[in-house]
């Protein structure tokens, strides 16, 4: 069943409305209700089925600017619950507006589902983001306040308008109560109507090449590198193109599409590049710290998936990787990363990859997100916990589940009940090279009763940069985090802890003195660790900085050492988190992100940034 869009009314104050336009006579039905604000694109508004497309008019004939929407269709199409419809809008032909930056020509502003209702903005763009769709860029979002809707400023001449819609969903019949525009005066300055001239495709920036890739198309790897600032001759080298393309096939064939195909794809791109150089410079770039995070791991954990392991000890390890990364995207990658080889050292790699990948499948692990039955059921059981407690009992149980000891969120429950209370120390540990911004953020930490650095243990022995001691004030800061776990309460471990073998020092107190460990991972790129350096009070050697950017290996999700982690950027935020009760791939509970706008970019709550 074909649906055409809902004309949307005018706002009260709109200069751009004409006779022909619906205008509402005001604006009291949106009093006391979240609202969301995005930018209105200037195309041709058009509907998505699994089946087929439509511009407004059911029977739109063919134009040669919908060629490339078709295509789209033709990608996600399988993507779309039967009955449901995506709205959006088609920007590949220039109509009043030129644009130069976009990130795709379609950008997906509702979802309907097979009840005519419209879905809740966030269930929205969680959808269309699977799907590898943008959405426009959020101008403000908020409790409904009509003077600041009206102190919106815009840029006029490159952009059209805004809409206004609820955040929660809406059934058809209240379309004309949820949604309203606001749109420039005089909006259409051409001569003649766009479809009779000749079509002059929008820009496209570096961005698409990512949403590309999320929406299903071929890999560019060229593109690719572009887009997340990376070399491209490094990054592309030889093999590069065939490896890309190889695990994006292996990525369709199982089902993975949006960001789970795009991590998989830059994980295979940059799989010669360090870890933590590569999380640091998507985390920097238009990718997002969240995503950042889950491609470094990747390039991290497949290179375990082409060695032997024991298989009594398989499905602990793969549960564990499975809070890390997706375990389909995780074979798919250290398959395509060997493909083609003739060694003995590759098939043998080859036949390992293969024989995981079938122990995961029966497992029931292969799937795009295995352990969210239970996560679900977890949190449903813990509701009204306080944070720490309800992550130390999530991560608690996904050991448990590694093990084999449980198999039910019930069961979780059950052994999870001695830290249900929240009646145990906590351990703030510090990941990261100097200069990374750790120490900052732990500084300002609320509610701390012990801090340990070692930098000050080596200043009251004399010497804050000495290393000849290290071994005594090793020993003097374990004997007293020993003893502020004991006491009780929060202790936060100011040391670089680059490596697993240095976290495990502090992981056997922690675990001797039951307490919650959260790993705090700056994500800061190598160029801005020198810089930062250059004017700190206490410097470090070069050679000192290079060997920690070169040993770091950031932790791991559900690896054992610790319960949560908290990723910092540059700026010093945290923006993202992984591990507690979200239990690995999710977001668990503690500062983090704002809802993004389909850019990547972090919007909070009531965002109005340049253009109030």
């Amino acid at each position: 069943m074909r649906t055409h869009y809902p004309r949307t009314p005018h706002l009260p104050w709109s200069p751009g409305a004409t006779a022909d336009d619906v205008r509402a006579t005001g604006a009291e039905w949106f009093a006391g209700r979240e609202v969301v604000v995005t930018e209105k694109l200037d195309g041709e508004n058009t509907t998505l089925y699994a089946d087929g497309l439509h511009a407004r008019s059911l029977d739109s004939a063919h134009h040669p600017s919908r060629a490339w929407v078709k295509g789209l269709q033709s990608r996600i199409g399988a993507g779309i619950p039967a009955g449901w419809r995506i709205c959006g809008e088609n920007l590949y032909a220039r109509h009043s507006l030129a644009y130069e930056d976009l990130d795709s020509w379609f950008y997906g502003f509702s979802v309907w589902d097979d009840g005519d209702r419209c879905l809740g903005w966030d269930e929205s763009v969680r959808f269309l983001h699977g799907l590898g769709v943008p959405v426009p860029r959020v101008l403000w979002r908020g409790v409904f306040d009509e003077r600041t809707l009206r102190r919106l400023r815009l840029d006029t001449a490159r952009q059209e308008g805004y809409v206004v819609r609820t955040a929660a969903g809406f059934p058809r019949e209240d379309f004309g109560r949820c949604v309203g525009k606001w749109v420039r005066r005089g909006h259409v300055t051409t001569d003649a109507h766009w479809m009779y001239a000749p079509v002059v495709p929008n820009g496209l920036g570096p961005r698409a090449a990512l949403w590309a890739v999320r929406s299903g198309a071929e890999p560019d790897p060229v593109a690719l590198a572009a887009a997340v600032g990376v070399d491209a001759e490094a990054a592309c080298g030889a093999g590069a193109a065939s490896v890309v393309a190889e695990v994006a096939g292996r990525l369709d064939a199982a089902g993975r599409g949006g960001d789970a195909r795009l991590a998989g794809v830059l994980a295979a791109l940059l799989h010669r590049v360090p870890r933590a150089a590569v999380g640091a410079r998507l985390a920097a770039g238009p990718v997002g710290m969240p995503l950042a995070r889950r491609v470094a791991d990747l390039i991290g954990l497949h290179p375990r998936l082409r060695r032997p392991f024991p298989d009594e000890e398989r499905r602990a390890g793969l549960v564990r990787m499975a809070a890390a990364a997706d375990l389909g995207v995780l074979h798919a990658v250290a398959a395509a990363v060997g493909a083609g080889g003739d060694s003995d050292a590759l098939a043998d790699a080859s036949e390992c990859v293969e024989w995981s990948a079938l122990y995961a499948q029966e497992e029931g692990l292969l799937g795009p997100d295995p352990l969210r039955p239970l996560r679900n059921r977890l949190r449903d059981a813990l509701a009204g916990l306080d944070p720490d407690a309800a992550d130390r009992c999530g991560a608690e149980a996904l050991q448990l589940f590694a093990q084999g000891r449980i198999s039910t969120a019930e069961e979780a429950v059950a052994a999870t009940w001695r830290w249900r209370d929240g009646r145990f120390p906590r351990l703030v540990q510090l990941c990261g090279p100097a200069g990374s911004g750790k120490s900052t953020y732990a500084r300002n930490l609320p509610g701390v009763d012990a801090y340990i650095a070692l930098d000050d243990l080596r200043a009251a022995r004399g010497n804050r940069a000495g290393q000849r001691d290290n071994a005594d004030v090793l020993r003097e800061g374990l004997d007293r985090l020993d003893a502020a776990l004991a006491a009780g309460g929060t202790v936060v471990w100011d040391a670089t802890s680059l490596t697993g073998q240095q976290r495990g020092l502090t992981a056997a107190v922690a675990r001797r003195r039951d307490a919650l460990v959260t790993h705090v991972v700056p994500l800061v790129e190598e160029a801005e660790l020198v810089r930062r350096n250059g004017v700190r009070e206490h410097p470090v050697p070069p050679r000192v900085l290079a060997s920690h950017v070169h040993r770091f290996r950031p932790p791991y999700p559900g690896d054992g050492q610790g319960h949560r982690i908290r990723y910092l950027g540059a700026r010093g935020d945290v923006e993202a988190t992984a591990g507690g009760s979200g239990l690995g791939q999710g977001l668990g509970p503690g500062p983090g992100p704002g809802p993004e706008d389909g850019t990547g970019q972090r919007t909070g709550r009531e965002r109005t940034d340049a253009h109030q």
